[in-house]
C-alpha cells in the first residue's frame, strides 16, 4: 500500500509544523511521508524547535517552506492537511490539488512564554501534544473509513488533549 501524504500548515513554519512533520516522519514512515510549509514561511527554524527535537533523537527537517511549494507541477499530491494554528486556519487556504482530507489542530505556540525556562517546558509539552495527536490519527483504519468518517476523525482529533 502506498503511504499517505500528509502536510502540516502552521503560518511561519517554524515550530509546529516541523515538529509534526519530524514526528511524523520518524515514527509513522512505514505508512505516512510528512511536509511541512507555511503561509509566511520563516528563514530557519525556531532554535528550540531544533533543540526539542533532538532531545526526543528526532532529526530536524531542512528549512522551513512555503506552502507554494506544494502547488508547484510536480509537488506531491496530499492526502491530509492539518493546519495547526488560529493564523493559518484563517488565512485564505490555497486550493490544494488532488481534494484532501483538511483538518484543524490548534496548537499552542510554545514561542510566546516570557521567560527561556518557560519556553522550553512548553516546546517539550508542544511536541508531547502533537504526538499524541498524530497517534490517534496512526491509530484509525483508515482503509476500513469511508472518506467522509475519516474526515469526521480527523477533525475530532483537533479536540483531543492527552491525559496528563
Amino acid at each position: 500500500m502506498k503511504p499517505y501524504s500528509v502536510l502540516f500548515i502552521c503560518s511561519d513554519n517554524a515550530i509546529r509544523s516541523p515538529i509534526a512533520e519530524a514526528i511524523m516522519n520518524h515514527f509513522f514512515a512505514d505508512r505516512f511521508i510528512a511536509y511541512s510549509a507555511g503561509s509566511n514561511a520563516q528563514a530557519e527554524l525556531h532554535p528550540l524547535t531544533i533543540a526539542t527535537l533532538q532531545h526526543f533523537g528526532l532529526t530536524p527537517p531542512s528549512q522551513p517552506k512555503s506552502w507554494n511549494t506544494f502547488l508547484l507541477a510536480g509537488a506531491p499530491e496530499m492526502d491530509f492537511i492539518f493546519t495547526l494554528d488560529d493564523c493559518a486556519t484563517n488565512e485564505a487556504c490555497p486550493t490544494w490539488p488532488g481534494g484532501p482530507l483538511i483538518a484543524h489542530w490548534n496548537v499552542e505556540d510554545p514561542s510566546l512564554r516570557y521567560q527561556e525556562i518557560d519556553r522550553r517546558k512548553a516546546f517539550h509539552d508542544v511536541f508531547l501534544f502533537i504526538k499524541h495527536r498524530i497517534d490517534l490519527l496512526a491509530a484509525l483504519p483508515m482503509e476500513k473509513l469511508a472518506h467522509l468518517a475519516l474526515q469526521h476523525h480527523v477533525q475530532q482529533i483537533g479536540q483531543s488533549t492527552p491525559a496528563r
